[in-house]
């Protein structure tokens, strides 16, 4: 009886770890380059954050409204390359973007609700970069 009740206890704390945990969206590619978006909803959102520490470059977007930062989801993200070439274009699907860039220099141009905001970076080998992009 009591290793029965051991076996539900267990299985129990199993499938509750297993809800709680959150899942990292699915890495997608855009022109050869890796990348994750997304951080709607809170487990979500801290799942990214955690991520993020192993991918060069996360972005992340929010629009003023209030006098408080609101994350917002949509925007379209193009990276160009020193030589002005487009290397990478995306949609976020969430207020969080990881792109996988190699190291150098490049052009991040994020647009939403036809604006568009461009922020400079240096990508270096194993020192990750968050750019904070904000709408008003």
């Amino acid at each position: 009886m009591k290793t029965f009740i051991k076996l539900i206890i267990a299985t129990q704390l199993l499938l509750v770890g297993f809800l709680c945990s959150a899942q990292i969206p699915e890495t997608q590619h855009s022109q050869g380059i890796s990348y994750i978006t997304g951080g709607v909803g809170e487990e979500e959102a801290t799942a990214i954050l955690a991520e993020a520490k192993q991918w060069p470059l996360m972005l992340e977007l929010s629009q003023i409204e209030n006098g408080r930062g609101i994350w917002i989801f949509g925007a379209n993200i193009k990276v160009m390359s020193n030589s002005r070439q487009r290397i990478f274009e995306a949609q976020a699907q969430g207020p969080f973007m990881l792109i996988n860039l190699m190291p150098g220099e490049y052009m991040i141009e994020a647009t939403y609700q036809d604006v568009a905001l461009k922020r400079g970076v240096a990508i270096k080998a194993d020192s990750p970069q968050k750019i904070s992009i904000f709408w008003k």
